[in-house]
């Protein structure tokens, strides 16, 4: 939402109210006991309210632009490479994932 905020604003867009409903699909198999947990999402999906006295062509147009430039979904939809490090008691403990 803060994307729809701020590209609107840069389109010179009026957007009177907005709400955005997200539900994240997620499954979890293995044990935490034997170690062997893993926890996999399988699927987000996402419903964008908007009030605008904007056209839909032009509503359409700042959610493509708003979509593309959200850190978040674009991490979701084009994985990026995560690094993790643990520190206990200020020396590094190797976890390998």
């Amino acid at each position: 939402m803060t994307q729809v905020s701020r590209y609107g604003h840069m389109l010179k867009m009026k957007v009177d109210k907005m709400r955005m409903h997200v539900t994240a699909r997620y499954k979890v198999e293995g044990s935490v006991l034997n170690d062997t947990i893993q926890g996999d999402m399988v699927g987000v999906e996402t419903r964008l309210e908007l009030e605008s006295p904007e056209p839909r062509e032009k509503i359409a147009r700042l959610v493509r632009n708003a979509e593309r430039g959200c850190f978040v979904m674009q991490g979701l939809v084009k994985p990026v490479p995560v690094t993790g490090t643990t520190v206990l008691n200020g020396e590094p403990v190797e976890t390998s994932r």
